[in-house]
């Protein structure tokens, strides 16, 4: 007898998809997420690295050191000054997969591209793809809508210079609503220049040039003032900068061939041993590695030959030796520090001497906090058996065996109410909540030894496990998810508070988040099956206006529209007609599990990034907005008080 799971299966259902059909209908194992361009990390960037990535190749290459890149109107344009690709190959090299210039590692040795696929994502989740190619005097163009080939040119004379012209729109059906933002492309290209010194880079007629590298990336990006000059070491494969400030825990930066690697990675891993290593060598002395390493920023970029990244969005490293070197990366790391920053150190003494007393003081810190920081442990350990503020996921953003685990989230939440709706519809493998007792604790001008004391604080710190830095990292995305009222702004700003005094790598890390919930909720309901009367709101409901034995003829909702604010409440309204209802929500504890599923899931969650930027000097923030109560914040309330009409 067949058994019931062999019945209609048959030869007829093992299909097989075209390329361009597999990249459209599984973007994300091509470039991640796909998003609206809201976050940095959103699809719409990829698709733009990838272009870039191969102008950067041909730099590499010793051809072309200038790049434009124009975006307006969605259109985004990339001309390079490299040696353009064949013209006899350009049809295979845009539209067939695999195939490319850098596969036999000959003619780009230590490029990010490696598998022939970055163009070809671009060109399939794109409505319009053009490719021009100037080169040996001659020019020829290529066309396509959804990697389908709709023109071809014959090769003409031309007097261009040679190089490579791509221009595309992304597809609006899969990247809804799309917008390119300036800060996130600005940063691209900046991190490019850094990483590229010498090559302009012009991005809607801004020039960008480094003559420092990683020297001036280091600098763009501090909050603090170091503590003595960076040093900046170099070599063929090997880029490093190293200083140290006043800043709360460390700040470390990782490329390799080019490619900004944000969650790091082997070579990241090797660094921080080594450079700890080597100092505590020179010291002579008995550091501890976490001391030597508190207050550092650093930036480390290296190059390899077939780099193995754990992802097609290559924002980890895998690779565990220098090819065709033969040396593990660890080696090479821990060879070239202990020639090269050795040698420094005992050349500029003034500066060791400023690192080593950095280091000193980090010491004797941690060791004041020893005590108590012990006490705190044993407790949130025996607290985390019964641990009634934290409902856990399944997948963690440190396991390496982890799909997807930029996935992963905690939400903090304030109250029972709010955190029950959350857990009732989160997705148990990639969401985790953390549930807040009231208003936490104004830390601000407290030292690390109130984070021990503090039950919620000594929780969350464990929850998270960055304790000893965001190496062990639980959760991607760490999302304040409060009331948008005046208590739930309060508990926003007494969290994000918390995080820049203590953990400030999490928000330069771009790791927290504020979730973005609807005020409104405009919809039009079915009609009851007696009559022509619409159901009444979720509030109406929630008071018990409606008798039990009404609830038969409650129907379902045909249509509704989330709106975030006022102008898109009155927009919906415009657009469902007279028949429209609206709900106004006053709280996330008012918000049923089932809408909150919606709202939560990869596909729709809104989440508006918590960023530092260098302008943002830390200390004065934080007093300015969460030290004593002076005339000066009062009166910049008052002149920037926005009152609702």
């Amino acid at each position: 007898m067949l058994d019931e799971q062999t019945v209609g299966y048959s030869d007829g259902d093992i299909k097989t998809l075209e390329w361009d059909e597999h990249i459209r209908r599984r973007p994300g194992m091509y470039i991640g997420k796909l998003g609206d361009g809201s976050h940095a990390d959103d699809g719409i960037y990829v698709l733009l690295k990838e272009v870039l990535d191969n102008s950067i190749d041909e730099y590499v290459m010793g051809a072309g050191k200038r790049i434009e890149v124009t975006i307006a109107d969605g259109l985004v344009t990339v001309r390079d000054y490299g040696r353009g690709i064949p013209l006899g190959k350009l049809v295979d090299a845009t539209s067939k997969m695999n195939t490319g210039g850098k596969i036999d590692s000959k003619a780009f040795k230590k490029s990010v591209g490696l598998n022939g696929v970055g163009i070809k994502a671009v060109n399939a989740l794109s409505i319009h793809c053009e490719i021009t190619v100037w080169r040996d005097g001659l020019t020829k163009t290529v066309r396509y809508s959804h990697a389908k080939l709709l023109e071809e040119t014959e090769p003409t004379p031309s007097t261009e210079r040679a190089g490579t012209r791509v221009v595309f729109r992304p597809d609006i059906n899969l990247f809804k609503d799309y917008m390119y933002k300036d800060e996130f492309v600005i940063a691209m290209i900046k991190n490019y220049s850094y990483l590229n010194a010498g090559l302009t880079l012009v991005y809607n007629g801004q020039r960008y040039q480094s003559k420092e590298g990683l020297a001036d990336l280091l600098a763009e990006n501090m909050t603090d003032e170091a503590l003595y000059p960076i040093i900046h070491l170099k070599d063929e494969d090997v880029e490093i900068v190293i200083t140290h400030t006043n800043q709360v825990g460390e700040d470390f930066y990782s490329f390799v061939n080019g490619q900004n690697t944000t969650q790091g990675g082997t070579h990241l891993s090797a660094f921080r041993e080594a450079v700890a290593r080597v100092i505590k060598d020179f010291s002579g002395k008995n550091f501890d590695y976490r001391d030597i390493r508190y207050g550092m920023a650093a930036a480390i970029s290296i190059k390899i030959e077939e780099p193995v990244f754990e992802s097609q969005t290559k924002t980890k490293l895998g690779s565990k030796d220098m090819e065709p070197d033969g040396r593990s990366i660890q080696k090479f790391l821990n060879d070239f520090l202990g020639k090269e920053l050795d040698n420094y150190l005992h050349i500029h003494t003034e500066d060791a001497a400023a690192m080593i007393q950095k280091i000193q003081e980090s010491e004797r810190e941690r060791k004041a906090l020893s005590g108590v920081a012990k006490l705190a442990r044993e407790r949130a350990k025996k607290a985390s058996l019964h641990n009634k503020k934290l409902r856990d996921c399944t997948i963690h953003f440190n396991d390496p065996k982890a799909k997807e685990p930029e996935r992963t989230s905690l939400f903090i939440t304030e109250g029972n109410s709010a955190s029950g709706s959350i857990t009732t519809c989160r997705d148990p493998h990639y969401q985790a909540v953390f549930s807040l007792r009231g208003k936490p604790l104004n830390c601000y001008g407290q030292t690390k030894k109130v984070v021990y004391e503090n039950e919620e604080f000594n929780l969350l710190q464990a929850a998270l496990n960055i304790e000893d830095g965001l190496e062990g990292l639980r959760y991607n995305r760490v999302i304040i998810a409060t009331d948008a009222d005046d208590d739930g702004m309060h508990i926003r700003l007494l969290l994000i508070t918390f995080f820049l005094q203590f953990f400030p790598e999490l928000v330069r890390r771009g790791h927290v988040y504020i979730l973005e919930t609807p005020l409104f909720r405009v919809f039009l309901p079915k009609e009851h099956k007696k009559g022509d009367n619409f159901m009444a709101s979720s509030t109406t409901k929630k008071r018990g206006r409606k008798k039990k034995e009404d609830s038969p003829q409650t129907e379902e909702l045909v249509t509704n529209i989330y709106c975030y604010n006022e102008a898109q409440k009155q927009a919906a309204l415009k657009k469902l007609g007279k028949r429209a209802l609206v709900t106004r929500f006053k709280g996330l504890g008012e918000i049923s599990p089932e809408q909150f599923k919606d709202w939560i899931s990869e596909e729709n969650i809104k989440l508006d990034p918590v960023r530092l930027r260098k302008e943002d000097n830390l200390a004065n923030l934080l007093l300015f907005y969460m030290g004593k109560n002076t005339p000066e914040r009062q009166n910049f309330i008052i002149d920037n008080l926005v009152v609702d009409e």
